[in-house]
């Protein structure tokens, strides 16, 4: 089963690196604070954080809405959907101070009997990293879940996003970020010659692009987000976990399907979540065939310009793979400002931070690629809540 995990997955390079030699049933649970490099507020430090579950509670965004960083996977919609459709338990260990939310760190519990329990910042999400009013300090954060780890028998804990000087990141992507304002020509005046020449084309072959919020837009995008996993070589989400997505965040305004279509025949789609402010492309799948009409530039415009005409600030691409180039230029085509996305890992069992190494194509992709489709969702439903 080891070879069904690297499908959508690293493996350790066998590369360790020791936690200042210290043991984790050692490690304090008390809040530290070094000058340099603060956790939380001096006033608040000493206070020790309580662990929520936003599902649960009603003002769980009002809060998070309170600190600069936050970003949409923190809040609770996407929780929801987490927790609806595979059953991880949310540990989000929180310090707040006059109402305000002074430091996060958000976990889910991923309990599996094929790849073993562990704490994951979050599954299934491009970047969640802790909050903080400064740089947080990993010890800090390892402190924080001691007792879950060890008491769990957690096999890692992974951190998705942040920078932790002396400490190697376990893996790292590209993370594209498009600025957007009021103005959308503004904004397409700084595409690239390339993206602009690819928008004008869809638009003059009479390629169509629209914005929806309905579980019917939801279900023709899934069609062609199977379409889009096995020429990858990947089994799809199962459709329940867009159920939970149309539930949870389309159906409450914070999000929205865009199709676009040819000859009445929808080509291309992709979904996008937003809150406060901030947006996000989430998932995107197309038509191979219709690859040459560039239906996919026309479908990103599209939910731009809506975005940036109904007060969202900026628009997140999501991660890209080091290694996918082609990835790279599109996003990078928008305009948008690149960055790099790290995530940590800490093996709990060897007290140490490890590093991953990229795995070479698996034949696990032929074999998804090759199967029917509905062989490859049923496959998908199985295992997918094992690897989040």
């Amino acid at each position: 089963m080891r070879g069904v995990r690297q499908v959508m997955a690293h493996k350790d390079s066998g590369n360790n690196y020791s936690f200042r030699q210290k043991a984790v049933s050692e490690i304090d649970t008390q809040p530290i604070l070094r000058q340099q490099n603060k956790w939380a507020i001096e006033d608040a430090v000493d206070r020790a954080p309580v662990i929520l579950n936003p599902v649960e509670d009603p003002t769980w965004d009002g809060l998070l809405l309170s600190h600069p960083g936050y970003t949409f996977f923190h809040g609770s919609a996407w929780a929801k959907v987490l927790v609806d459709t595979y059953h991880y338990q949310p540990l989000y260990f929180v310090l707040r101070e006059g109402g305000q939310l002074v430091s996060l760190l958000p976990l889910m519990e991923v309990s599996s009997w094929l790849t073993r329990a562990r704490g994951v910042s979050l599954p299934f999400t491009d970047y969640c990293e802790p909050l903080g009013s400064a740089s947080v300090q990993m010890d800090y954060v390892l402190r924080l879940v001691k007792d879950h780890m060890l008491r769990r028998r957690w096999t890692y804990v992974e951190i998705r996003g942040g920078t932790y000087p002396g400490i190697p990141p376990s893996v790292s992507y590209y993370v594209h970020t498009v600025e957007l304002g009021t103005d959308p020509e503004a904004v397409f005046s700084r595409f690239s010659n390339t993206t602009k020449r690819n928008i004008k084309k869809a638009i003059r072959t009479g390629t169509e692009a629209r914005m929806y919020r309905s579980l019917e837009a939801l279900r023709e995008f899934y069609t062609l987000h199977c379409i889009t996993r096995k020429r990858h070589g990947l089994p799809p989400q199962p459709f329940s976990f867009f159920q939970n997505i149309y539930e949870h965040i389309i159906s409450k305004d914070l999000g929205f399907v865009v199709l676009t279509s040819y000859a009445c025949q929808n080509i291309a789609g992709a979904v996008y979540f937003g809150l406060g402010g901030k947006s996000v492309y989430k998932f995107g799948a197309s038509d191979l065939r219709y690859q040459h009409l560039r239906p996919n530039d026309l479908t990103m415009w599209e939910a731009i310009k809506w975005c940036a005409e109904n007060g969202y600030r900026s628009m997140c691409l999501g991660r890209t793979d080091v290694h996918n180039q082609g990835l790279r230029r599109f996003k990078n085509g928008w305009g948008a400002q690149e960055q790099i996305l790290r995530y940590y890992r800490y093996d709990v069992r060897r007290n140490t931070f490890v590093t991953e190494s990229p795995v070479v194509t698996s034949p696990y992709r032929w074999i998804f690629g090759a199967i029917p489709r509905l062989w490859s969702r049923a496959v998908g439903s199985l295992l997918y809540r094992h690897v989040g």
